[in-house]
């Protein structure tokens, strides 16, 4: 089965509409790894809509799983990324006025950039994987980079309606999974994922990660984010909800 990586990057969103102090984004990284989170994730966004530096200083010194920075290119980011040293650093393209990441990231037009960025991380000893759609061809240029780790993007997926369409994305995620496994990358997967569709990507062999955040959040504010974390955490175990 595979990990439960949680984004709480829209704990902060709440405290922004306030520009308060709560809630603060450590408290939720410590309910959900009480209850079933394997990785948290935050998203250190350019024009700093939610997380904050201090956030991530916060997160580090207190995250016993794993801290999942997911990051631009940009180059004050990774500046920022080599100071506080999370366990993961994640590359994600990123638009200033997008609600949410809209694709996955162009390795194949950035890759200069992309792997000077991914030597920088590694020289601090940090891990690096690249958010991209499921497509063999940027797949391959991610091998070529040196990453060991990528994370495939589901939005497709997640968006489709029509139920043929959706089963078609389904295809692709599980193909993409199986040429990235057999060219010896790890593999995970998110965006878009929620209670209601995150069971057909659970089961795909070879996916080690989901990395899943607003619909989780979004039931949080229902039933609690502790029992939140735990439905999600038993969809992707047995598929039962």
């Amino acid at each position: 089965m595979p990990k439960l990586g949680v984004n709480i990057d829209h704990i902060a969103t709440l405290r922004e509409v306030r520009k308060g102090k709560e809630p603060q984004p450590v408290f939720a990284a410590l309910i959900c790894e009480t209850n079933g989170a394997d990785s948290i994730v935050v998203h250190l966004r350019e024009d700093r809509r939610h997380i904050k530096e201090e956030d991530l200083y916060l997160l580090k010194k207190v995250v016993r799983t794993k801290l999942n920075l997911e990051m631009s290119v940009a180059k004050d980011i990774v500046e920022i990324a080599c100071k506080v040293k999370p366990h993961q650093a994640t590359l994600v393209p990123e638009k200033r006025k997008e609600l949410t990441t809209e694709g996955g990231l162009d390795v194949i037009s950035n890759f200069k950039k992309v792997r000077e960025v991914f030597e920088k991380l590694g020289r601090e000893k940090i891990e690096v994987s690249l958010f991209i759609d499921p497509d063999k061809k940027q797949i391959e240029s991610a091998k070529k980079i040196g990453v060991r780790m990528i994370e495939l993007h589901t939005g497709r997926y997640a968006d489709a309606e029509d139920k043929d369409l959706k089963e078609r994305y389904l295809l692709e995620i599980k193909k993409a999974t199986e040429f990235a496994k057999n060219i010896g990358l790890i593999v995970n997967a998110g965006h878009g994922l929620n209670y209601y569709n995150v069971s057909a990507v659970a089961q795909i062999k070879g996916i080690e990660e989901l990395n899943i955040g607003y619909s989780i959040i979004c039931r949080a504010v229902i039933v609690g984010l502790a029992e939140a974390v735990k439905e999600m955490k038993a969809l992707i175990s047995d598929d039962k909800y």
